[in-house]
């Protein structure tokens, strides 16, 4: 059988299965191409397909020993299902499940509408339980694999002006919580989650947006292949959680320790550090549609259109 210009495999082989949500860039593009250069099979799935298409030829590039692209919505708990199921066929099994796909809006909580306030919190809580939904049905029956969800530093403290984000990875992180402990009886089965810090990707700026400037990660900024590296590790030796970031255990541990002096300092750093001083009209970013492939931000693609 051939799908994509590559040849399906049974399930007598033995290089690893691996799907990749959120796979046409970002933080899931690179864990895709570190994959592909362990010689692994993968699925790669996204919203956009331009994007997907691009990321599926890298990764042929790479060495991976097979690429399927799915174009997929994890919103859309059917397309889910049959992303599984697509992998299940073609390679007969399922080894590892990486869930990196992520929307982010920046502005107070009362500027933002309530349909992009709840779409942000959604992908991360609903976008989640429904990857679970379809992968872990299939690890326990072969009882082995292991689901690996990308969150964030955010998941762990807050930050004003991103306030749809962080309900929605405080969200993401407890269901990750209880999904670890649920599976503690099937020991083959693992759920670990990737807490990345401020990484060099295109979120920030195809974000949905009702600050007035263009978002930017705030230093220090790790690559999204640093990110990977840390996804490849669990994959190999599952861990519950992995830190990326040298500021991360510092943030973590100032607002746990000494709240009032974090709540003092965050918000002027959030403003400095958050935030471009590109201007950009209200946008809804890619919150709805995935973004158009060419590097323009979102200010770039309004001004584009008027």
């Amino acid at each position: 059988m051939v799908r994509n210009g590559q040849t399906a495999h049974d399930g007598a082989d033995d290089r690893r299965v691996v799907v990749v949500l959120g796979a046409s860039s970002g933080i899931g593009r690179a864990c895709a191409v570190r994959f592909a250069r362990k010689g692994d099979r993968l699925v790669l799935a996204a919203r956009a397909a331009d994007g997907l298409a691009t990321a599926a030829a890298e990764c042929r590039e790479a060495g991976a020993a097979a690429v399927e692209a799915v174009p997929t919505d994890v919103m859309d708990e059917e397309s889910v299902h049959a992303l599984v199921m697509h992998a299940t066929d073609v390679f007969g099994r399922l080894d590892v499940v990486v869930h990196s796909a992520n929307v982010m809006a920046y502005g107070a909580f009362e500027d933002l509408p309530t349909r992009v306030f709840e779409r942000v919190v959604d992908t991360s809580v609903h976008g989640t339980a429904n990857v679970a939904r379809a992968a872990l049905p299939v690890l326990r029956r072969q009882e082995h694999g292991t689901l690996i969800l990308v969150t964030s530093l955010l998941s762990s403290v807050p930050v004003p002006g991103m306030g749809a984000y962080i309900a929605g990875k405080w969200g993401q992180d407890g269901l990750a919580r209880v999904l670890q402990l649920e599976l503690r009886a099937a020991r083959g089965v693992k759920v670990c989650t990737v807490a990345p810090g401020a990484v060099d990707t295109p979120i920030f700026r195809r974000a949905a947006n009702f600050a007035g400037f263009v978002g930017r990660p705030p230093p220090p900024v790790v690559s999204a292949d640093r990110v990977a590296r840390a996804v490849a590790r669990s994959a190999d030796r599952p861990r519950k959680r992995r830190s990326v970031g040298p500021a991360n255990p510092l943030v973590i541990l100032g607002y746990r320790l000494l709240p009032p002096l974090y709540d003092r300092l965050v918000v002027p750093l959030a403003r400095i550090g958050t935030l471009t001083r590109e201007p950009i009209p209200p946008t809804d970013g890619n919150v709805f549609t995935p973004s158009r492939h060419t590097g323009a931000t979102p200010a770039d693609q309004l001004r584009d259109a008027s």
